[in-house]
């Protein structure tokens, strides 16, 4: 955990390192970020700038606070741009938790002050950024609390977590193990039948699809922490996550089951085999991902003891208040439901074009 000293304002130089310098820095970027506290998420590491870069087309930059040749504070941000919505400056796209890594208030400070100038030099809608504590800073007008990380600590054991669980979640799992779903993990093996799950479940949703690049890019990147989990049946995937493994900590930031298999209980039979993944790797906590507080997922997660974590996202710019595109915002109701009558092959077309232009 960071335990450093802020070196004088006079002394501390905070640099904006593009694309093409980040591979001589991703080795003192990631060591900082992995000291920066005892339970780090994968979703922290620089290494996701290369990442949305390679997948999504996004120009990226590294903002570092360093001073002696330390580094003291790391912040990165994606240049979002699309046709539909505009231009914003992201901490980061596609995750639900990044903003700013600092050892100290002051140090923060100044790479927020940076973050929000270089918003201003890209003449883009705002900034946001995805923080798990609010930051004090007079560029950052708008604060949104309106969901929560759902976390759940971890014991030592699988059987230890199986006796945390209500009767009702237990009995829905064994309903799920009667329908004998095979269960495979693996990587970009499993890219097909991860992905012809999510393309329907998205479409079913009403939401663009992310394509499939970012997941094979992933994979890639973090070949040791990154995993796919795929339930079929009859040989037909019906079920699939992505797992994130970090420091202490395991996220699943994609999932999605087929709705027609909603009976046969496969969705909490897979979450099952995700959390037994994370303790079987020795992981202290798993992450849920972020829900609006008592709705329907938020309710799906209490159900396995999640517990409910503060997400506060920050955000600066002109445009700040009227930064609310996500799907559950009233005035997409109708693409929703256009989006949900597409047969699923054209979705797959469109919506990573889409998508990759939403912050």
């Amino acid at each position: 955990m960071i335990r450093l000293m802020s070196p004088p304002a006079a002394e501390l130089a905070v640099v904006v390192h593009p694309r093409s310098a980040l591979a001589a820095r991703l080795p003192a970027l990631a060591e900082f970020v992995r000291a920066s506290a005892p339970v780090v998420p994968l979703g922290k590491h620089p290494a996701w700038l290369g990442v949305l870069n390679a997948a999504l087309g996004h120009e990226v930059f590294a903002l570092e606070a360093t001073s002696d040749g330390r580094t003291h504070g790391f912040l990165p941000l994606a240049h979002v741009s699309g046709p539909l919505f505009g231009r914003f400056l992201v901490s980061l796209p596609y995750l639900n938790s990044n903003g700013v890594v600092a050892a100290s208030a002051d140090v923060q400070a100044r790479l927020v002050s940076r973050a929000a100038t270089l918003a201003d030099e890209l003449n883009v809608r705002y900034l946001e950024l995805r923080q798990e504590a609010r930051v004090d800073h007079p560029d950052l007008t708008v604060d949104v609390t309106s969901k929560v990380h759902m976390r759940l600590p971890l014991p030592a054991s699988a059987d230890d977590l199986w006796k945390r669980f209500d009767p009702k979640v237990r009995n829905q799992v064994r309903k799920g193990e009667k329908h004998g779903f095979a269960v495979a993990w693996g990587g970009a093996e499993l890219l097909a039948p991860f992905y012809a799950v999510l393309t329907e479940n998205m479409r079913d949703l009403g939401t663009p699809v992310y394509g499939l690049g970012l997941f094979r890019e992933i994979l890639v990147a973090f070949p040791d922490a990154a995993e796919l989990c795929v339930l079929s049946t009859g040989g037909k995937p019906a079920a699939a996550a992505l797992l994130l493994h970090g420091w202490g900590t395991t996220e699943v930031p994609t999932a999605s089951a087929l709705k027609e298999l909603n009976p046969t209980c496969v969705n909490m039979l897979m979450y099952w085999q995700l959390l037994k993944r994370a303790v079987e790797r020795g992981q202290a906590e798993f992450d849920f991902g972020r829900s609006t507080a008592d709705g329907p997922t938020f309710r799906f997660k209490k159900q396995w003891g999640a517990e409910p974590r503060p997400a506060v996202w920050q955000y600066a710019g002109h445009a700040a208040e009227g930064r609310d595109l996500r799907p559950d915002n009233p005035r997409y109701q109708r693409a929703i439901r256009l989006w949900q009558r597409l047969p699923v092959g054209v979705t797959k077309l469109l919506g990573p074009a889409i998508v990759r232009g939403i912050p």
